[in-house]
């Protein structure tokens, strides 16, 4: 079985492996493998009456960390807290391990008088200056990139599929790289910023994408590519070590798995799941056609960062980029063509169900941001958005079961 493993804790050797990196070449055909999946969540603190952000985080770490353990953390400012799942082969198991986090999380921070948010930006304006946690690597980060961590509020959910083979996990990633625009559509759930409608559905995905290592990754040859290019991006002071790539799809620096980051911090367990489900698929398919001799697609660099803008802006809502024919299509047809082209590794992970009622509940309900925007609409109110997601962040939900 191959093993995936949260980030910052020590990965089990997976089998079949050789190596004393922890990586090896496959033993069997990937067809016939049940692949991991591990989630990192990140969520915002927020005053229950005044739906401010609070720099609360190292109080509410402590707290959950009592039913998390080191699965629980702190990040860049003092307002996000980050939770971690362990891996996971089983769907349900999955799901119920993100609910139970989310609990743990949501009822240390009521313990301290404060609520819980999953979204990917703030949704009110956030204070000046920021409150940044302590630690020489924040205060180096801080120090070289400068305005650009002023906007380190945005959360993410990252999902970790494990690959034990570091030249595999590169091939995957060029699979995946023309799938990044329906992922960005799926999880789009940051229309707010500053307290107004940014008019995109993503816009953590344009904050994210100005860094300078950051959105769609590049196309690579191999390891050696990859590696030279890391050496260059740290030689020129673009990065300050492996950690600072922050490409949608990236190689773990340290444990076996293959990390998709392009997802917003999702409202609800439900759509957590569903992400998880898609991005297992989209992994295993992309595994079934190396091994098939099946090559990549390969989208001009350009053509495919705007595709992943159109997908941040319109989200499920209009139309999208279709690679392969360079034109527009309805987004919603894309993601139905993707999900029928994911059908058999979906059947063999016994997810296709789950994945089915997930995105006919997204064509029903909406993405995040159309959930903010009709909470808003709704509410009449940004602090009405703050309400909804401080409602839906642990809420029960049959359509993840």
């Amino acid at each position: 079985m191959i093993t995936v493993t949260s980030e910052g804790r020590t990965p089990a050797v997976p089998e079949g492996a050789g190596s004393a990196t922890g990586y090896g070449a496959p033993t069997a055909s990937w067809r016939r493998r049940a692949l991991t999946m591990g989630a990192e969540e990140e969520y915002l603190l927020v005053d229950p009456v005044t739906r401010q952000l609070r720099p609360e985080a190292q109080k509410v770490v402590s707290d959950a960390s009592a039913e998390l353990g080191e699965r629980v953390t702190t990040e860049i400012t003092c307002y996000q807290v980050e939770a971690r799942t362990d891996p996971h082969t089983s769907l349900a198991a999955f799901a119920e391990q993100v609910r139970a986090m989310r609990t743990a999380v949501v009822r240390a921070a009521a313990r301290h008088g404060l609520r819980v948010v999953s979204t990917g930006t703030p949704v009110l304006p956030q204070p000046h200056p920021l409150a940044v946690t302590d630690g020489p690597r924040y205060a180096r980060s801080v120090a070289m990139f400068g305005a650009l961590d002023d906007e380190q509020t945005i959360c993410a959910c990252h999902l970790h599929i494990g690959i034990p083979d570091a030249d595999l996990a590169l091939q995957v990633s060029n699979h995946l790289r023309s799938r990044l625009p329906q992922l960005v559509a799926l999880a789009a759930n940051s229309p707010y910023w500053q307290g107004r409608d940014t008019g995109y559905a993503s816009w953590r995905t344009l904050a994210w994408a100005r860094w300078p290592a950051a959105g769609p990754p590049p196309h690579f040859d191999s390891t050696a590519h990859f590696d030279a290019l890391v050496e260059d991006l740290t030689a020129t002071g673009t990065i300050m070590d492996r950690g600072g790539l922050y490409w949608d799809i990236r190689p773990s620096h340290h444990v076996p798995t293959l990390e998709i980051r392009a997802f917003d911090a999702t409202p609800t367990v439900a759509d957590t799941v569903l992400l998880a489900a898609v991005t297992r698929a989209l992994v295993a398919t992309a595994l079934a056609d190396i091994e098939a001799g099946k090559p990549a697609l390969r989208p001009p660099s350009d053509l495919l960062r705007t595709a992943c803008w159109r997908a941040a802006r319109d989200g499920l809502t209009g139309d999208a980029v279709d690679l392969h024919a360079r034109r527009l299509q309805p987004a919603a047809t894309l993601i139905e063509r993707m999900l029928d082209d994911l059908r058999p590794a979906l059947l063999h992970h016994g997810d296709l169900d789950t994945v089915t009622t997930g995105w006919a509940r997204l064509r029903t309900i909406g993405n995040g941001a159309e959930r903010q925007r009709a909470a808003h609409r709704k509410g009449d109110s940004p602090s009405a958005v703050v309400d909804a997601l401080m409602q839906a962040v642990n809420a029960a939900d049959q359509a993840c079961d």
